[in-house]
């Protein structure tokens, strides 16, 4: 009994954030991609940095491919404590009541990385943060993770060619009307389970970034990627609110300070990384990639503009015209 009693005693010290000389502070940090794609890869850093800088006083356990929880489950998890970090997509705050954040959904929201930037890193990006906090979430950075393309078995040029697809999104109200707008079927599924849809042909196609479209080896079940940029992918690295106000000042200091390093470290990889990725994927020989025109480009845009508007009021217009105000500052109607 007196054992038992220390070992829960521990735990609940753990739990504040409170670390003894012998047991050190345990971080569970989960995400949903692979281990060499920049999230996973920054990830390991962030551990790196963090167990060296405390001096062992923290241990970070990292867990790729959602090997704890499916996309449905992590949220509740951190909220229940039973894992302390996590780096999700923006998508996923949408249907916990944090609508605000599918504004990152829209379609041509950002027409580049600069304003991109420059928004999830300013104001914006910071008061986003701020509507997690009443859930028990703290926002701790924004990941990068690049502009998204489209695949299919068939060519995709034109926004016609999308009718009838069945396209696999993640669950977003805004990724599903923007489907829509162009004529495709969304599909909303996780995305550990999406090769083998491809593969089986439950699903016709999807949209990602890059480096997940790479590493999860789509183009081996998929035909053709279209180089869209139609969306921008975002994840964000959020704590467990209790958790982390717990942690003595000192180490939420250094922890702060390694995630600001690891940060700039993936935002760096993931940009660095796509010219590299294309040419891989196109040296595998099992997938044509193509890039639209310019024209052709226009009229996905024009296609799937409306979206903006459909969604003012789910995601609220306020946040729109914030992100067109800064795009209008850089130069960009």
């Amino acid at each position: 009994m007196k054992n038992l009693f220390k070992s829960l005693l521990a735990t609940l010290l753990l739990s504040a954030g409170i670390a003894s000389a012998q047991q050190p502070i345990v971080i569970k940090f989960s995400h949903v991609v692979a281990a060499d794609t920049p999230k996973g890869k920054a990830a390991e850093l962030f551990k790196k940095l963090a167990e060296e800088r405390t001096k062992g006083r923290v241990k970070i356990e990292v867990y790729a491919n959602s090997v704890l929880y499916k996309d449905k489950e992590e949220i509740e998890a951190l909220q229940l404590g039973a894992v302390q970090m996590l780096a999700p997509s923006t998508s996923k705050f949408g249907p916990m009541g944090a609508a605000a954040f599918e504004v990152f959904d829209l379609p041509f929201i950002f027409p580049d990385h600069k304003v991109q930037q420059k928004v999830i890193n300013g104001p914006i990006g910071l008061k986003l943060f701020k509507l997690l906090e009443p859930k028990g979430i703290i926002g701790l950075a924004y990941w990068d993770n690049g502009f998204k393309q489209m695949s299919a078995n068939k060519p995709l040029h034109n926004p016609s060619d999308m009718k009838g697809l069945k396209l696999r999104i993640k669950s977003s109200k805004v990724l599903d009307e923007q489907m829509r707008a162009v004529g495709a079927l969304p599909q909303v599924m996780a995305f550990s389970e999406v090769y083998q849809a491809l593969q089986t042909g439950v699903i016709d196609g999807t949209e990602n970034s890059l480096p997940n479209f790479y590493t999860q080896k789509f183009y081996e079940v998929q035909k053709h990627l279209t180089m869209s940029n139609h969306g921008y992918g975002a994840y964000a690295v959020i704590v467990n609110k209790k958790f982390w106000e717990g942690l003595p000042a000192d180490i939420r200091t250094t922890l702060d300070k390694a995630m600001k390093e690891a940060t700039d470290y993936e935002n760096k990889l993931t940009q660095e990384e796509e010219d590299d990725i294309v040419q891989k994927i196109k040296a595998s020989g099992k997938i044509e990639v193509y890039t639209l025109t310019k024209a052709e480009s226009e009229a996905w845009r024009k296609a799937m503009l409306p979206v903006h508007k459909t969604m003012e009021k789910r995601i609220g217009a306020e946040w729109i015209q914030q992100i067109n105000a800064e795009s209008a500052k850089l130069g960009y109607k």
